[in-house]
């Protein structure tokens, strides 16, 4: 049975140490958003299924061990949040979309009240368990793409709409002088 590095029970020598350092420090650089949570009390099979829920929106849930998280932090945005590795700190982290995440550890904590949402980074600010929630409440991406998309269209379409009634009205104006000087 082999260990992750990073799990309990496992005993890193240095070299694996810095490696793991280094990984999280990247993983930090080129996030987005980060979201720290306790997950005391939850089972193996519930960790696996939040790890399931959020590697289908391409986030990665990593349990450190503080000290190590700590040091990868420093030089980073993440470095505001380093008062919170105390505990068990289960690190959520989005390359992606900043909602996202956060929807989806919120979501996951409804549902399994053991897991305690704690702090967040994103996009570099710090953010607290009340600001997170009202992020959350922000549409995803793509639902404000299309809306966005919806307000560049509707101006088109009502000029579109009238350029067509200016035309047709020009010709129904042609053909209306055209019939009346036939009859004449």
């Amino acid at each position: 049975m082999t260990y992750h590095p990073w799990g309990r029970g496992y005993k890193l020598n240095r070299s694996e140490k810095e490696q793991a350092v280094q990984q999280l420090k990247e993983a930090f650089e080129k996030s987005k958003a980060v979201v720290f949570a306790d997950y005391r009390g939850l089972t193996v099979a519930e960790l696996s299924n939040l790890r399931k829920l959020l590697k289908e929106g391409n986030i990665d849930f990593k349990v450190v061990k503080n000290t190590l998280a700590k040091i990868a932090a420093e030089g980073t945005s993440v470095a505001a949040a380093k008062d919170f590795f105390k505990g068990p700190v289960g690190i959520a982290i989005s390359h992606d979309d900043p909602v996202a995440i956060v929807k989806k550890m919120l979501e996951f904590s409804k549902k399994n009240n053991k897991l305690k949402v704690g702090i967040g980074l994103i996009e570099g600010s710090l953010c607290t368990t009340a600001d997170l929630k009202t992020v959350a409440e922000i549409p995803s991406r793509p639902v404000l793409l299309s809306m966005l998309a919806g307000v560049f269209q509707a101006p088109l379409s009502k000029m579109a709409s009238a350029l067509n009634a200016t035309i047709s009205k020009s010709a129904y104006a042609l053909e209306a002088l055209k019939n009346k000087k036939q009859e004449s």
